[in-house]
């Protein structure tokens, strides 16, 4: 019975994915799922794309967290519009809460959508949100060995961001081992090295953005 309870709820939760998708597609929005651990700096890298983009492209968040609206309210201090979903404990967004948070936002003022998901290396990666995209976000300080013990987060991104990258000189990070384990993991995946704090690497990552808002606004016109 339990297995066929979570059948069901996956089932339901990917076709209300695609209804997510079908919505954002058919006003050329591009949508992003940001996955990673507590801490690895998500919120700091939406806020470095937010000023270092110029406006272009034009960016719309979701967060995600199990209480409070703390990075709700980073994020909106950059001028970007945003809406928070508390979990209340949930260890990870739905596509049936995505799906509500669209109706507080004017998708025809956004290029870009990006999701800040529940900070959890395992339970976000089951759940389509609708996405076009998802990122995996590493700091140096979780350790080189996270891509080894959570393959499956690894296995199915578009980009990883190593982020916090300044930290280096001070942690002990094997970074040919991380980078090792994520070409055999997801051959060919793009990697940045980011420092929010220093500014490496954003100007790499936001011109990843305005890459995915550009596929997704030709697949409008198509």
């Amino acid at each position: 019975m339990e297995i066929k309870l979570v059948q069901k709820v996956m089932k339901v939760n990917d076709e209300l994915a695609q209804g997510v998708r079908a919505r954002l597609r058919a006003a050329g929005v591009a949508c992003v799922n940001m996955m990673s651990a507590p801490g690895s700096g998500k919120t700091s890298l939406i806020e470095a794309a937010l000023r270092h983009c110029g406006g272009s492209p034009r960016i719309g968040v979701i967060e995600g967290d199990p209480d409070t609206t703390l990075d709700a309210e980073r994020v909106a201090a950059c001028g970007a519009p945003v809406v928070q979903i508390n979990t209340d404990g949930g260890c990870h967004l739905e596509a049936n809460l995505v799906g509500r948070a669209l109706g507080d936002l004017d998708l025809d003022a956004l290029d870009i959508l990006l999701i800040e998901n529940v900070g959890n290396l395992v339970c976000p990666v089951a759940f389509d949100l609708g996405e076009d995209r998802r990122v995996a976000v590493v700091s140096v300080t979780e350790g080189h060995d996270k891509p080894a013990k959570y393959p499956k987060l690894f296995r199915g991104v578009d980009l990883v961001v190593l982020n916090k990258a300044d930290l280096l000189p001070y942690v002990d990070f094997d970074m040919v081992f991380f980078r090792d384990t994520v070409r055999r993991l997801n051959p060919g995946v793009l990697i940045l090295d980011v420092s929010c704090r220093t500014g490496d690497g954003v100007d790499a990552w936001v011109a990843w953005l305005r890459e995915t808002a550009a596929v997704a606004d030709k697949g409008k016109a198509g």
